[in-house]
């Protein structure tokens, strides 16, 4: 059954679901700036969404078809709006989105990780 909108995911279920055996695949849609100030501590496939006609094309081959995806962004909106959009485009049947993204990560899971 397809979602027809993406599943918030808390950052607390976030780190639960990271320290299990099925991790999800995450995808980061934030720019390289906002990678250089506060990386995930988790392996991600960073897509930067002001450079999707560099990897748009090929997006579909990079996407796991035996994991669950998780997108984030700095605040969780346009990590939101991209996980819609796979939705729509009928590249994914199911996908969660960071609730906050990383500076909700920061807050309530990993102070280390700079706000911005």
């Amino acid at each position: 059954m397809n979602q027809l909108q993406p599943t918030q995911l808390s950052p607390q279920k976030l780190e639960k679901w990271l320290r299990s055996s099925s991790t999800p695949f995450i995808i980061d849609v934030r720019e390289e700036e906002e990678l250089a100030v506060a990386n995930f501590s988790s392996p991600v496939l960073h897509l930067p969404l002001s450079q999707s006609e560099r990897w748009i094309s090929s997006l579909a081959d990079h996407l796991p078809r035996d994991r669950s995806i998780v997108v984030l962004c700095h605040a969780g909106i346009r990590s939101w709006n991209f996980a819609l959009w796979l939705l729509n485009q009928g590249l994914v049947d199911q996908i969660w989105n960071l609730d906050g993204g990383i500076d909700g990560w920061s807050i309530n899971i990993d102070p280390s990780i700079p706000r911005y």
